[in-house]
C-alpha cells in the first residue's frame, strides 16, 4: 500500500525536477540562488530552534528561547545567522538587475519602484490578513496576550524588508563607490558601525541616548550589500575574499573574547545587548567571514547546483522567497496557539530549559515545515502583481496592515 501511494509522488517529484531543469536558462548563476536560498532556510529555522513559548496559569502564550538556559547553544545562532549573505547575495543580483533594465532604456526609478513592489505585495498581505484574524482569534477564546506574542513574532521578521528596500534605493551609489573603490567601499560603513559600538558599549556610554544605537542600522546592513555590488562588479576577487574570511573571522573572536560582546547573534531574553537589531560591529565581522567564504566557494556550488535533484529545491524556494519569509512565523503558530488549549505540550507551549525539549523542537521541525508549505499554497498569491485588485481594497488592505502594527507594536 505504501509503495502504491510513494510510486506517483516519485514520478511527480521526477516530473518536477525535470521541467525545472529544463526551463532554467543557461546562463543562470546558480550559485547565487543557492546562496540566496541557504540563508532564506536559515531565517524559519533559526526561529523556530531559538525561539520557545511558555504558557501561564491562564493559558496565554509568552516569548521565551533556550538560550536563557542553554547559553552553549549560541554559536548555532553563528550558523543560523545568514543575513549577511543574503545582503550579499541582494548586492550582486541588483546590480545585473540594474544593469538589464539600463540596457532596456528602463530608468532607475522606475526599476527600483518594481523592486519595492515585489517587497511590499507580500509584507501588505501577511500584515492585512492577521489583522483580519486578530478578531476572529479573539472571538474563539484566544488569550489577548496570546495574541500579542504572535503578533510580535509575525512583525519581527519584517523589519528586514524596510531595511532591504532602504539599502536598494541606494544600489546606484553603491555602483559608483564599487567602480572607484572596490571592496574597499565597504570599509566606511564597518568604521561607523565600530565607532558607534564604541559610544554606546564604550566609556561614555553612560551618557550616550538609548538611540544611539540606531545609527547603526543602514550602514549595518548596507556593509554586506556593498560588498555583494562590489562583487557584481568584479571588484572583489579571490586574494580579497580570503582577507575577508580570515579577517573577519579574527575580529569576530576578538570582539567575544577581549571586548565581551553577547555570543548570540539574536536577541536573548534579559541580556542588556543585542547584536542583530540594530547590528553590533560583530554581526559585520559575521558578514565579512561568510561573504568571503561564500565567494571563495561559488564555483563549487555552481558545480554542484548542475544536479537537477539538487537545483530543483533551490528554485523552489527562490521562488516563494517572501512567503518564508512572511508566512514562517504563523507556521509555527498555527500549531502553538491551539496547543494551548490542551495544556502543557513539549516542545511547544513548555519552558525551553531542558535538553528534552530541544529533542522535542527538533521533532516539530517537519509539522512546521508542513504548515508553512500548506499556508503558501495559498499566501505565494500575494507575491504576484495585484492584477485586477481595485484601489478601494488595496487601500484597505493598506488600513488594516496599518492596524495590526500598531497592535504588534503595542501602539494599540
Amino acid at each position: 500500500m505504501t509503495l502504491a501511494l510513494l510510486t506517483p509522488l516519485r514520478s511527480a517529484a521526477r516530473t518536477t525536477v525535470r521541467t525545472i531543469e529544463d526551463r532554467t536558462p543557461a546562463d543562470r548563476d546558480r550559485a547565487l540562488d543557492g546562496l540566496r536560498a541557504l540563508a532564506l532556510l536559515a531565517v524559519p529555522l533559526g526561529h523556530w530552534l531559538l525561539g520557545g513559548f511558555t504558557r501561564d496559569a491562564d493559558g496565554a502564550l509568552h516569548n521565551t528561547s533556550p538560550l536563557t538556559t542553554f547559553g552553549a547553544l549560541a554559536p548555532a545562532s553563528w550558523v543560523l545567522q545568514m543575513l549577511g549573505i543574503f545582503f550579499l547575495v541582494g548586492g550582486h543580483a541588483s546590480v545585473r538587475s540594474l544593469r538589464r533594465a539600463t540596457e532596456r532604456g528602463e530608468f532607475a526609478g522606475v526599476w527600483l519602484r518594481g523592486r519595492i513592489l515585489r517587497l511590499g505585495r507580500p509584507v501588505l498581505g501577511v500584515t492585512a490578513v492577521w489583522a483580519v484574524l486578530l478578531p476572529v482569534l479573539y472571538g474563539l477564546g484566544v488569550p489577548e496576550t496570546t495574541l500579542r506574542t504572535g503578533a510580535t513574532l509575525v512583525i519581527q521578521p519584517l523589519w528586514f524588508v524596510g531595511v532591504y528596500a532602504a539599502v536598494t534605493a541606494l544600489t546606484p551609489y553603491c555602483l559608483r563607490a564599487a567602480r572607484q573603490w572596490g571592496a574597499w567601499a565597504a570599509a566606511p560603513l564597518a568604521a561607523v558601525v565600530a565607532v558607534v559600538d564604541f559610544l554606546r558599549y564604550g566609556p561614555l556610554a553612560e551618557v550616550m541616548p538609548g538611540w544611539i544605537g540606531l545609527l547603526n542600522l543602514l550602514p549595518g546592513w548596507l556593509f554586506a550589500y556593498q560588498l555583494g555590488v562590489s562583487w557584481g562588479e568584479r571588484r572583489l576577487g579571490g586574494r580579497t575574499a580570503w582577507s575577508l574570511l580570515l579577517g573577519g573571522a579574527a575580529l569576530f573572536a576578538a570582539l567575544l573574547l577581549f571586548f565581551h560582546y553577547p555570543m548570540s547573534m539574536v536577541g536573548v531574553p534579559g541580556q542588556d545587548r543585542v547584536n542583530s537589531h540594530p547590528p553590533s560591529l560583530l554581526v559585520l565581522a559575521l558578514a565579512a567571514a561568510q561573504s568571503g567564504a561564500a565567494v571563495l566557494l561559488r564555483d563549487r556550488l555552481a558545480r554542484l547546483l548542475r544536479r537537477p535533484a539538487l537545483w530543483a529545491p533551490v528554485t523552489i524556494v527562490n521562488l516563494s522567497a517572501m512567503t518564508v519569509l512572511c508566512w514562517h512565523q504563523t507556521a509555527m503558530l498555527s500549531a502553538a496557539v491551539p496547543a494551548s488549549f490542551l495544556g502543557e505540550i513539549p516542545g511547544l507551549t513548555t519552558r525551553p530549559d531542558s535538553l528534552g525539549w530541544i529533542l522535542v523542537r527538533l521533532a516539530w521541525l517537519p509539522v512546521f515545515g508542513v504548515a508553512l508549505l500548506l499556508i503558501g499554497r495559498t499566501t505565494r498569491r500575494f507575491e504576484a502583481p495585484w492584477t485586477g485588485v481595485t484601489r478601494a481594497r488595496r487601500a484597505a488592505a493598506a488600513l488594516l496592515a496599518a492596524g495590526f502594527a500598531a497592535f504588534a507594536l503595542g501602539l494599540a
